[in-house]
């Protein structure tokens, strides 16, 4: 055999063919999880651009450490302690190349072939397509209205061969669903004294535009707790900065390796730039003027929605976040409906790639944040005559 088994059963990223089927300009895209590109703050990251240039000089285009650019490290440790209380330091902070190295770092570290890995259903598809690689048995815990439904994941986390859990707590992708405060707390009672480790994405978190922030899981757990977090939603996805955030010292170590093993460091170019932007720029009020947009295109959508899908169709209403999850009645194919839209140049996801179980389902992905409110009306109506 030329290939690893775990090239071989790790899928291709289905939503990767779908944005490039509907690059197509005549074609309304709900498909990708884009950012608006009017969020994107070019003018002030031009001008730290310049600044660095002439402050950093050649260290910019420098080897840098595998951790990251410290005065960063320790900004996202600030800010957090000022948001969560986590009591943070700057060796808690590890700048990664994307949240999704994070995904692959964490999955080289603590995944062994044949390891439980408990992930919601649907969950996120960056997450299965990474812990692919590693060849994990997914111990699937389908999503409810507050959060996750914790029979299954009770019976999940007795299975034998459990190592860690995978959520996204904040507006969840694919979903847009939000667990409760009450869901939380009961996740976090069902995993003390579990040798289990918790992995929250929380790349969505800043973009809520309705309703109040909510703990994390894992905040009081220094042992097990992972956290993860980016900067592609709330400044630019081009720069490729996301960071993990752990106070298990012993796991920072390994995964320090890992990313040395791989890459070495993200780009100190990246991180500096990043850093200056921050220091010298009100990035609430940047968040606040994305939170603003993505709530006009979110109730944009549900208002059309509401309007021209069939009354026996069933979707989510985000707090805040990128996406409206739809569940079409038992039996009808999502992957089907995605042909006929596309013959009215329409596109969205098809749920079946945020499953790991199911082949044929009857739920889809639309996300809104990167289409103008005219072209959601027009493509959510549409969607609504095919259905």
């Amino acid at each position: 055999m030329k290939y690893s088994k775990r090239i071989l059963n790790t899928p291709a990223s289905f939503i990767r063919r779908i944005l490039a089927i509907s690059a197509d300009p005549n074609i309304i895209s709900f498909a990708g999880g884009l950012p608006n590109p009017t969020s994107f703050p070019m003018e002030d990251i031009q001008v730290s651009m310049d600044s660095i240039i002439r402050k950093y000089g050649d260290k910019l285009f420098q080897y840098a450490t595998t951790p990251g650019y410290e005065p960063l490290r320790q900004y996202i440790a600030d800010k957090y302690n000022d948001q969560h209380q986590l009591g943070l330091t700057a060796d808690d902070i590890l700048i990664t190349t994307g949240s999704q190295q994070a995904l692959d770092l964490i999955g080289k570290v603590i995944i062994n072939e044949g390891d439980g890995v408990i992930i919601e259903e649907p969950g996120y598809l960056g997450a299965i397509q990474a812990f692919s690689l590693y060849q994990p048995e997914f111990l699937s815990v389908p999503l409810e209205q507050t959060g996750l439904d914790t029979a299954t994941l009770s019976a999940a986390l007795q299975q034998p061969n459990v190592k860690c859990m995978y959520t996204v707590p904040n507006f969840q992708n694919p979903s847009g669903l939000t667990y409760s405060k009450e869901n939380r707390l009961k996740v976090a009672q069902m995993l003390q004294g579990q040798d289990v480790f918790l992995i929250e994405d929380d790349p969505y978190g800043e973009l809520r535009f309705r309703g109040e922030p909510l703990p994390y899981i894992g905040a009081n757990d220094r042992e097990h707790s992972i956290l993860l977090g980016s900067f592609s939603k709330t400044i630019t996805p081009g720069m490729r900065l996301g960071f993990i955030i752990t106070r298990n010292k012993e796991l920072m170590n390994y995964i320090n390796i890992a990313k040395q093993a791989s890459d070495l460091h993200s780009s100190i170019f990246s991180q500096i730039l990043i850093y200056d932007y921050l220091i010298n720029n009100d990035y609430q009020t940047h968040i606040n003027k994305i939170i603003d947009m993505y709530r006009e295109q979110s109730d944009t959508m549900l208002a059309a929605m509401d309007k021209y899908f069939p009354d026996y169709v069933q979707y989510t209403k985000p707090e805040g976040g990128m996406f409206i999850w739809v569940t079409l009645p038992k039996g009808q194919s999502a992957m089907e409906l995605f042909d006929k839209a596309m013959a009215k140049n329409v596109a969205f996801v098809p749920g079946n790639p945020f499953y790991t179980t199911d082949d044929s389902v009857n739920t889809f992905r639309l996300n809104y944040t990167n289409s103008t409110t005219d072209a959601i009306t027009e493509g959510i109506k549409r969607l609504g005559s095919v259905l």
